[in-house]
Order: C-alpha cells, then sequence, then structure tokens
C-alpha cells in the first residue's frame, strides 16, 4: 500500500531543501557585493533559509513522533474503533466520527495524563475535520510520552 501523506511531506521536505539552498546561494552573492545596503539584505536574506530549516525540522520529528505512537496503539491493540476506515464518503467519515466524539473526549477527560487518551482524541478530531485540534491533542500525546 502507497502511503501518500509520508510520499508528499517526502517530495514537500525536498522542494523545500531545494529552496533552501537557492536562497543561501543567493544570500551569499548579495554578501560578497560592494554596497553596504546589498550586504545587509544578503544577511537578512540569510534568516528565511535559517526559519525553513527550523519549521522542516520540527515538522519531520512531530511527523516521526506521531508516526511512532500510532503505530505503538496499533501494537497494543488500542487504536480507536469508529468504523471510518470502510467508508469511502468523507461526510459518511465526519459523521461516524462526530457520534462517537463524546466518547474519546470523555475518556481523555477521565484520564488526562494517558498519551493514548490524547492520541485517540487526535485522531478523532482528524477524522471529524477539526485538523487543528487535533495536531494540538497529538502534540499532548507526543508531550505527556516524552515526560514518561
Amino acid at each position: 500500500m502507497i502511503d501518500r501523506p509520508k510520499i508528499a511531506s517526502l517530495f514537500m521536505a525536498v522542494l523545500l531543501v531545494i529552496y533552501l539552498g537557492f536562497t543561501i546561494n543567493y544570500a551569499w552573492i548579495l554578501v560578497q557585493d560592494p554596497s553596504l545596503l546589498v550586504q545587509v539584505m544578503g544577511y537578512a536574506l540569510v534568516v528565511l533559509p535559517l526559519l525553513g530549516a527550523w519549521g522542516l525540522t520540527t515538522e519531520l520529528l512531530f511527523a516521526r513522533r506521531a508516526s511512532k505512537l500510532t503505530e505503538r496503539l496499533r501494537e497494543n491493540g488500542m487504536f480507536p474503533d469508529i468504523g471510518v476506515t470502510s467508508m469511502a464518503n468523507e461526510s459518511s467519515r465526519r459523521n461516524a466520527a462526530l457520534q462517537e466524539f463524546g466518547r474519546f473526549r470523555k475518556e481523555t477527560q477521565n484520564n488526562p495524563d494517558s498519551w493514548e487518551s490524547w492520541l485517540r482524541l487526535g485522531l478523532v478530531y482528524y477524522e471529524c475535520g477539526d485538523k487543528r485540534r487535533a495536531r494540538s491533542a497529538v502534540r499532548k500525546a507526543i508531550s505527556i510520552n516524552r515526560g514518561v
């Protein structure tokens, strides 16, 4: 089975690295110019690749850690079973996840120190279409797991 998100992430990472390389090269050209203003622009341009590298590293670490925790959840037989994997229609998947959402939210409220609960909640948030809260819950699961 093709892991499309992983391939897309890798493709975007390669594109970002190429972009960062071109940006650093251009910044180097500007820094070597005799004009002080152009040199300042060159040094300022170095900030973009640094921010890009930081962002890329942060996102790849998040993806790796989330993937490892999800795999552990599967291995332990604790992956949330909300019956959405077999549904092809996105609205059907979302409705099924919304119906089960309360159960996972309550489980997390009862076990706030359980990374498993937070990860399951994040996965259900994702299926409900709330990606911002999904990422937040998965980050909380990673944080709790790292503290163990």
